[in-house]
């Protein structure tokens, strides 16, 4: 495979890619990012390669395997170009149906269809589809027209053009200025300004300097880095060495959970394709640029998403927060300057270089530029990866690309930040989605987990469940996180269970406080955001907790039980028969009853009962009703 040795030379093997394909050519591609490989879409890629062969269309159409498409509840999915005709939860036995009615006959088959759960209409086209339509993919819409570990597929959708352009056209100092006019923010959480942050390391004296990727986002649902170096890698690769010119770093490390095989299998493919094209390693293109980059992969800490830990763990210590300044641009890995982003903002600067500052500032509000891709899951009709311009309000998210709570159930809060962001309740949906705003309204960005909660929902044991996650997290480094996490979610335990007490509240806002004020990183600095956003805005739900011992969600099982409405039941048996703990008695026709002891609140029996009868209540602050008598059980 010969080597690219000049921008000449690339551009000459663009023009010969280019030249083999057609925007005309009838192309499947399929998603196959993780959630789409955990539904089967291996499978579904044997059956379309057996069938294009069987109607005599292997070299007619094309086959490509592309990265995340977003959508991920809908997989595995299959886009039909050049119309973008779109097919969800698509299985091996469809594929025969799709080749013969799509490309055959050209007919639509329409059970595969995407159908809007709000109004029951169709959609045919990938971007007629709500969830598509409403969004502004400016990183993550290349992910489902490439193959990820094709750079013959990354060349023909303009790769490497922003990186011969910084190379060739433009010195380090004006690359930097290019990231600072732009206003990139970095993605990872903090919001820093990134062409600042190159700036540092750049100006930091030192012969030797690197640049780091972060890829070990862990808030639970969180998936919008993996899904970018698995679906894109070249395209992170690119801006990572942006960056490296620009700060004059020639080694970078790409720090990779253990959780994320695909990403790493695609990154490492791309790397090697990168390397014997001569588009990474010694004189890059002839520029006299070098630069080699590493894979690491991190253990699956938490805390090692805090720059400090993940450096540390780099260097095969424990992830443990260091106390700054010194911050990792002056004394970072190995005491060198190090720059270190996460996925989503090495893969904006491609975008920065080649469209300029101007387009990308743009787009956004005045303190927050660009795109941010956010994991949009929980009581939503569509979940999935979303990337929305900044300063788009959380009502347009959830419902217009989301389509809404399902069920017809009431919004009650949406989260944002991941585990260490705020809950912000329907008063405050017409927000807008920035840095600041969302600090405003006590929770964050992050790096851009959000998940919507209805009114089943109990927020008090939304925040104790992340101050649990938190705890275990924790690296225990310092006693303000280790203790004060501990403690709040000692307190927020005994309120779930019915054993709140007066003052438990102002108990909490004292610890959540001091534990903000006190930490030494931000795990341990945003830890009490959960609790304070919803003591903030549901005070009344942990009030009714502590003096009622009611869950106003009817969601804690220490502070419910269920109970067969004798007026209700028909004696059915279908809750007797499916009851796990064989805590129903009853027999046919006549009444059935809970034995409260034997209970364990999992509320399979409501599930059970037939929507007909409803015959069985969820019951929290109130005596359960004496059982009926076995005399008067039978019914008539």
């Amino acid at each position: 495979m010969p080597r690219i040795n000049s921008p000449a030379e690339l551009e000459e093997f663009r023009r010969s890619i280019l030249s083999k394909r057609s925007d005309d050519r009838p192309c499947i591609t399929l998603c196959s990012g993780s959630a789409c490989h955990a539904t089967g879409s291996e499978k579904v890629a044997a059956a379309v390669v057996a069938e294009l062969e069987n109607h005599g269309l292997t070299g007619q159409v094309d086959f490509r395997r592309t990265g995340c498409h977003g959508f991920c509840e809908q997989g595995p999915i299959v886009v039909i170009y050049p119309e973008g005709i779109c097919y969800l939860k698509v299985k091996p036995e469809d594929i025969c149906e799709i080749v013969s009615h799509t490309f055959k006959e050209k007919k639509l088959v329409e059970r595969l269809l995407y159908v809007d759960p709000t109004n029951g209409e169709k959609s045919s086209y990938e971007h007629d589809i709500p969830f598509y339509k409403n969004q502004q993919r400016l990183i993550l819409g290349l992910n489902r027209k490439i193959d990820p570990k094709s750079l013959e597929d990354f060349l023909a959708v303009g790769g490497y053009k922003a990186l011969t352009k910084a190379l060739f056209e433009m010195s380090p100092e004006e690359v930097i200025g290019e990231v600072k006019a732009a206003k990139l923010r970095g993605r990872g959480g903090a919001g820093f300004p990134s062409g600042m942050k190159w700036e540092f390391a750049r100006k930091a004296p030192g012969d030797q300097k690197y640049v780091v990727v972060n890829c070990d986002e862990g808030d639970p649902g969180a998936y919008m880095d993996r899904s970018l170096m698995e679906g894109n890698p070249f395209t992170v690769l690119e801006g990572l060495m942006i960056g490296a010119y620009a700060i004059g770093a020639t080694e970078g490390y790409i720090y990779v959970r253990q959780e994320y095989p695909l990403a790493v299998d695609n990154l490492s493919v791309a790397m090697k394709e990168a390397e014997r094209r001569g588009l990474l390693g010694k004189n890059i293109m002839g520029s006299g640029f070098d630069f080699t980059v590493k894979v690491h992969r991190g253990a699956g800490a938490f805390i090692c998403g805090e720059e400090t830990s993940l450096l540390a763990s780099l260097e095969g210590k424990p992830g443990e927060p260091k106390s700054r300044p010194p911050f990792p641009a002056n004394k970072g890995l190995w005491g060198k300057p190090t720059n270190i982003n996460n996925v989503e903002t090495w893969a904006n600067i491609p975008v920065i270089i080649n469209e300029g500052a101007e387009f990308f500032s743009s787009v956004g509000t005045e303190s927050s530029k660009g795109t941010k891709i956010f994991s949009l899951v929980g009581k939503v009709n569509n979940t999935g990866l979303v990337e929305v311009p900044m300063g788009i309000p959380l009502r347009d998210i959830i419902y217009k690309i989301g389509g809404g709570v399902p069920k017809g159930k009431k919004f009650k809060a949406v989260q944002t930040g991941g585990p260490s962001g705020g809950c912000i309740p329907e008063a405050y949906l017409d927000v807008k989605v920035d840095f600041d705003e969302l600090m405003k309204m006590g929770a964050m960005m992050g790096s851009g987990g959000m998940i919507v909660m209805d009114e089943d929902t109990c927020l008090v044991d939304i925040a104790r469940y992340f101050l649990e996650f938190l705890s275990d997290e924790s690296c225990g480094k310092c006693v303000p996180c280790r203790e004060g996490i501990r403690q709040m979610l000692k307190v927020m335990t005994d309120i779930t269970q019915g054993k709140g007490k007066e003052g438990d509240i102002e108990l909490l806002e004292n610890m959540a406080m001091a534990t903000q004020g006190a930490a030494l990183c931000a795990l341990g600095k945003t830890a009490p955001n959960p609790v304070l956003s919803t003591l903030k805005y549901f005070r009344e739900e942990y009030e009714a907790h502590i003096k009622e011992k009611r869950c106003p969600a009817l969601s804690c099982k220490e502070l419910i039980a269920f109970h067969i409405d004798p007026e209700k039941c028909k004696g059915c048996g279908s809750c007797l028969r499916k009851c796990p703990a064989n805590a129903i008695e009853g027999g046919k026709k006549t009444i059935h009853v809970i034995d409260q002891e034997k209970c364990t609140k999992c509320g399979t029996c409501i599930e059970a009962c037939p929507a007909a009868f409803q015959a069985i209540d969820k019951l929290s602050g109130v005596p359960v009703p004496a059982p009926v008598p076995q005399e008067k059980r039978a019914l008539a």
